[in-house]
């Protein structure tokens, strides 16, 4: 995809999106009545090209979204979204109409004739199989033709953007031997250097908790919860329709504010109550879900297939107590990821300085340096696949940091490459030629897209955006 639509504002847009090939697809069916308006004030322009608020709402109700989904994603971006992809469509519009691009009905007709989904057994085209597709989409011929067409159009236009481009076969060969070389590594784990946590003493802990207190400070909760299971709300042991009526009927009654207490009194629910509550060791439980749901002071959450009916009653911050061996195990796994911080930015540092050499390189590892040969630039079985891209593009002798797939880190110096040639007129160049048409061909999008937004001048109405958005509020 082509540089994002950002920044929506009245000035002038930054970034124009352009969906590569196929714009965004949505269903046929619209909103059922839906979000309706006369108001034709401009939602949009680019150029001279407007968008009326009245185009956007069509564009809307044809997008397939329920008023309830939008209103749902409203402060998710969702009016942005879909408006930049409006904004999208509309300049993809204008550059094949700039370009004279054009498809025929005769090509149109070929593909739907041409589209499995309207066959039978034997490969026929079926009128009957299309009009039932229409009719089950709820759409008509023409429309669906319609978005055949601009499809086409779309396909034309990057084909005319990023056609017809061939790589000389000496660059091919140079792309097939930067992917395919073997690189030869030395390299150090650098975990075996780190501070290990019980190394950390008592002084340690307090003197961090000390200079950082105000960091430190969590929040503690009082709060009661009830299992809300068949069993205690039908008597029965399965789900069946009057338990979700009921968990129905409590959840109305949490949206009108009723009193906890009165809920579960009503219900006839006993209540587990629990004091002073911190989430210190992070596991997946009840409480600590109800705790992670705090900022709900009542709720109904789900868990391991039973709802829970939870009430916080009150909730205090302050500093745990250091005595605590949740706590203080909390703390030493913060100041092993600190040393462990410094202990890799160091070196990073005098890398990046030229203050480390080989000697330096020995000195750390002593007999702990290890060697590897990677096959390839995608030979991730050792290091993960960026830190293999890095190994590749760095000078030989060069040193780096870099990670393998659970984050450990280790000190790499690169030694030398086993470049591998290949036949031209073998399968493995012809793959290689493929993947760097594609890269080729994805630098060109990247500056046709530069070119747009020299081309174009986009400009949105926040005041008619926000009147779209006050709507489904």
């Amino acid at each position: 995809m082509i540089s994002t639509f950002k920044n929506l504002t009245k000035k002038k847009i930054g970034g124009l999106v352009l969906i590569i090939v196929i714009i965004i697809a949505f269903g046929f069916g619209g909103f059922g009545g839906g979000f309706n308006t006369s108001n034709q004030n401009n939602i949009a322009k680019i150029n001279s090209t407007k968008i009326s608020t009245q185009n956007y709402v069509d564009y809307l109700n044809q997008s397939g979204l329920s008023n309830q989904v939008i209103k749902n994603n409203i402060d998710n971006g969702i009016i942005e979204e879909l408006l930049s992809t409006l904004v999208s469509t509309t300049l993809l519009d204008l550059e094949i109409n700039d370009l004279s691009l054009s498809v025929s009905k005769q090509i149109i007709v070929e593909k739907i004739k041409s589209n499995k989904n309207f066959m039978d057994d034997d490969g026929n085209f079926q009128r009957t199989l299309y009009e039932k597709f229409l009719l089950t989409n709820n759409s008509s011929a023409p429309a669906f033709e319609s978005k055949l067409k601009n499809n086409e159009l779309q396909k034309q236009l990057f084909t005319y953007i990023s056609g017809g481009t061939k790589t000389p076969n000496f660059l091919i060969d140079k792309f097939y031997k930067e992917q395919n070389s073997k690189l030869e590594i030395d390299f150090i784990d650098l975990n075996l250097f780190y501070k290990k946590k019980d190394e950390f003493t008592d002084i340690d802990i307090n003197d961090f908790i000390t200079e950082n207190s105000d960091k430190l400070v969590q929040d503690y909760i009082n709060f009661e919860y009830v299992d809300l299971n068949p069993k205690n709300l039908t008597g029965l042991s399965e789900f069946n329709q009057a338990f979700f009526d009921k968990i129905d009927a409590i959840e109305n009654q949490v949206s009108k504010n009723i009193n906890f207490s009165q809920i579960i009194k009503e219900f006839n629910l006993k209540a587990n109550n629990v004091v002073d509550y911190i989430n210190l060791d992070n596991k997946e439980d009840i409480k600590n879900l109800i705790y992670n749901s705090r900022k709900n002071k009542i709720d109904i959450i789900e868990y391991n297939d039973n709802y829970t009916l939870y009430n916080i009653s009150e909730l205090n911050s302050k500093l745990p107590d250091n005595k605590d061996e949740k706590f203080r195990k909390q703390i030493t796994n913060l100041l092993f990821k600190k040393e462990k911080y410094e202990f890799n930015k160091n070196i990073l540092d005098k890398i990046n300085k030229k203050e480390f050499d080989q000697n330096s390189f020995l000195k750390l590892g002593s007999n702990k340096i290890e060697k590897i040969k990677l096959n390839s630039i995608k030979d991730d079985k050792k290091f993960e696949i960026n830190s293999i891209k890095v190994l590749y593009s760095l000078p030989l002798k060069t040193f780096t940091l870099v990670a393998d797939s659970k984050n450990n880190i280790y000190l790499a110096q690169t030694l030398g490459f086993d470049i591998n040639n290949v036949d031209f007129k073998s399968k493995e160049f012809a793959n290689a030629s493929i993947e760097e048409s594609a890269q080729n061909k994805n630098s060109i999008l990247k500056s046709y897209d530069f070119f747009l937004n020299t081309k174009y001048d986009v400009v949105v109405n926040d005041s008619a955006v926000d009147r779209v958005k006050n709507y489904f509020k």
